[in-house]
């Protein structure tokens, strides 16, 4: 390790909350699905931001977008009209769900949700929310309020808004035993992220919109992380048919540049008066030329179709590979939104694969979560295959040692 690394290391460790798992690389630049660390040593990116880079590492075209902008006009508060704004707003409503046609624009994932929960209460003169074990929704006070996991919850049990309630993932009958005419939301993931890649079971988004429109009760659709192709559809709702009444979009939508959406039915949006619910920094023309730009690759470019043909190549490699290895339990996933469930703590593949110049991704401590950009290319997948068909001989030689 070299002086430099070290002092960088230790600047950030000292200084910056102590909040993130960290990995001992310093990444300096970014093309495509490969990151390039200090010392100029290039790693396959299979983290992708957790799910951040959708397009690639700056793809030229977001980039150009950004230039552009950066010399035209930053910042522009929505109290103000803008040309770009107004441009994003356009496609936004191109590719949404059918009915989905009001917009809020913020800079996160939790801001999104926030929005997406104020708006249901608001709209429905309820208070109760429902979601889902193992689900995540962010760690802002009503987005942690609908997070499972206690981890996360317990230091804040204090703050939490005690209306929500929380059903197994794909459990109907729980679902209905849950969901009331006191109902105002029910907040879901169409493929949980954190909680380990996880599909719902067949029906069960199905009926979770039926039992909504009996009860009167919004469906918020967060695709945070399985939206904007990630899964092989532009939507993961998708590949059950299903329409939310309100959906949350971030991560990857703005090519890197922090942004959230949140987009509901017109009527549920109107709900909503003046000065409720704002943002100082939200639909500022930088990060609205940026995902304006982000659309016009994913559609242009084909890479939901791309995240399908790879993900089945990827998924059909993993698949192959847990044959192989008691280790593994299980693999899952849509698209290029794939989780390999081992039966040990996966630290040592972690920090193995790093060693060999993969960056790979977790869901807490068995599951490795591979969110690679949508640009990757095929031999990289083949590459990133080998390697961790290494790490796993390897650990499970360790752990059948005496």
């Amino acid at each position: 390790m070299s002086e430099e690394l070290k002092r960088i290391i230790n600047v950030e460790d000292s200084v910056l909350a102590r909040v993130y798992q960290r990995f001992p690389v310093c990444i300096t630049r970014g093309r495509g699905a490969i990151l390039y660390d200090i010392y100029g040593r290039e790693y396959i990116d299979c983290m992708g931001g957790y799910g951040v880079s959708i397009v690639g590492h700056c793809h030229p075209r977001v980039v150009k977008a950004i230039k552009e902008q950066s010399e035209r006009l930053i910042t522009c508060h929505s109290s103000l009209y803008n040309e770009k704004r107004a441009e994003l707003l356009e496609k936004l409503i191109k590719i949404a769900p059918k009915g989905l046609d009001r917009v809020f624009l913020s800079n996160s994932g939790a801001e999104a949700v926030e929005c997406a929960l104020k708006v249901a209460v608001k709209y429905t003169g309820r208070d109760e929310v429902v979601s889902m074990v193992r689900g995540y929704h962010g760690k802002t006070i009503g987005a942690l309020s609908a997070t499972w996991n206690p981890k996360y919850r317990r230091p804040f049990k204090s703050l939490l808004i005690p209306t929500f309630k929380f059903i197994p993932y794909g459990r109907i009958e729980k679902a209905e035993a849950a969901i009331s005419d006191r109902t105002a939301a029910v907040i879901v993931e169409p493929i949980q992220g954190e909680g380990g890649v996880h599909i719902p079971p067949k029906g069960f988004l199905e009926e979770l919109r039926k039992l909504c429109d009996e009860h009167g009760a919004v469906l918020i659709m967060d695709e945070v992380q399985t939206g904007l192709g990630r899964t092989g559809r532009m939507w993961a709702s998708e590949h059950w048919g299903v329409s939310p009444d309100i959906m949350c979009i971030a991560k990857a939508i703005a090519g890197g540049i922090p942004m959230g959406v949140t987009i509901a039915r017109g009527e549920i949006m109107e709900s909503l008066k003046l000065g409720e619910h704002t943002t100082t920094f939200g639909g500022n023309p930088l990060a609205c030329a940026a995902a304006s730009a982000t659309i016009d690759v994913i559609v242009e470019e084909g890479l939901v179709e791309r995240a399908r043909v790879l993900g089945d190549f990827f998924k059909d490699k993993l698949l192959k590979i847990g044959e192989r290895f008691g280790v593994v339990r299980d693999v899952r996933g849509l698209g290029l939104m794939i989780g390999l469930e081992s039966r040990f703590d996966i630290y040592n593949i972690l920090m193995g694969a790093l060693e060999r110049g993969v960056i790979l991704l977790y869901s807490g401590k068995n599951v490795i979560r591979f969110l690679p950009p949508l640009v990757i290319e095929r031999e990289h997948l083949e590459r990133v295959a080998e390697i961790l068909e290494v790490l796993l001989k390897e650990e499970e030689s360790r752990i059948a040692r005496p």
